[in-house]
């Protein structure tokens, strides 16, 4: 079994995978590396003949009230079709450009923009229609931000562009076998020998499954090399053993560089994936047609935003 989490950002000297193998005596995980060629990692990977749980830091899924509008009958479906949508991921500088066909905005900051302007110009009510259900805030975590909007530096908008128009539409396109967490089915129950199964993760939520509390920013080396032994134990629990490269970065807080605190997430992605795995975490999913079909969920999360 292999399991891995990429950390994912629109600039590629910002992705970083962790990757960890499975045999009988349990995990033995890297050190976080570049991703590089998405689709050649992948190939390599798959290339063992593991089945593999890619956990990804980026959006899967789309929000409903968007989704209403669509043709496909689900996510994937949607994913597979994008080469025949041009200019879908072109970012609009100004509202009058923004429509269904091009829903990302803004390409740069301007006064006076707002959220609620970018869901009317999509033809959607209010904000709140451009969020899905897992991005909105928990009793255990902050609100992640609206699929479609790419300003800010909690944005998702431009990764989820990058690996959809660059990786996933060709791969998914080409027949690749990869198959998308919830929308085609449970984590075991898509999980075979050369196949990989891509799931949404979220550092933020994965650090309160681990019980991590970080005693300040996570782009602060020292604090991320104060949070080493908390971190060994979470491993520990999960039968995960570093290997000296991992262990190294460990120690070292992933590095000073502006990558550090990317690598850091690569590991906390990697723990979550292999706690669905173990099940320390819950593969669960709710019960709504709209989050299995399009929406989709975060890898472990089990809790619902208020009033859901």
């Amino acid at each position: 079994m292999l399991a891995a989490h990429a950390d994912w950002s629109i600039d590629p000297r910002k992705r970083w995978v962790t990757l960890a193998r499975r045999d009988a005596a349990g995990w033995r995980a890297g050190a976080p590396r570049p991703v590089g060629d998405p689709a050649a990692l992948t190939a390599r990977l798959l290339a063992e003949g593991h089945p593999l749980l890619f956990g990804l830091d980026l959006p899967l899924g789309l929000p409903r009230a968007y989704a209403a509008t669509r043709p496909e009958e689900s996510f994937p479906a949607f994913l597979r079709g994008l080469g025949e949508t041009p200019g879908f991921f072109e970012v609009s500088a100004g509202l009058e450009t923004v429509s269904p066909a091009r829903p990302f905005y803004p390409a740069r900051g301007l006064r006076g923009m707002t959220r609620a302007a970018h869901a009317a110009a999509l033809g959607l009510e209010g904000p709140r229609a451009l969020c899905r259900l897992c991005d909105l805030a928990t009793a255990e975590r902050p609100a992640g931000a609206p699929l479609f909007w790419t300003l800010g530096a909690n944005q998702t908008g431009k990764a989820a562009i990058s690996a959809w128009r660059d990786w996933l539409h060709p791969a998914l396109a080409a027949g690749v076998p990869l198959r998308l967490w919830p929308f085609e089915g449970s984590v075991r129950a898509l999980l075979a020998p050369g196949r990989a199964v891509l799931a949404e993760t979220y550092p933020a939520e994965a650090l309160r499954h681990l019980g991590l509390v970080l005693g300040g920013s996570k782009r602060v080396p020292e604090v991320r090399r104060a949070a080493a032994p908390a971190l060994r134990l979470a491993m520990a629990r999960l039968n995960v053993s570093a290997d000296p490269a991992l262990a190294a970065a460990l120690d070292d807080g992933f590095g000073a560089d502006a990558a550090g605190e990317d690598r850091f997430d690569s590991l906390l992605g990697l723990l979550c994936v292999i706690g669905v795995l173990e099940g320390a975490r819950p593969d669960f999913v709710p019960a709504d047609p709209w989050v299995r079909r399009w929406e989709g969920w975060v890898l472990g999360q089990s809790a619902l935003p208020a009033g859901a």
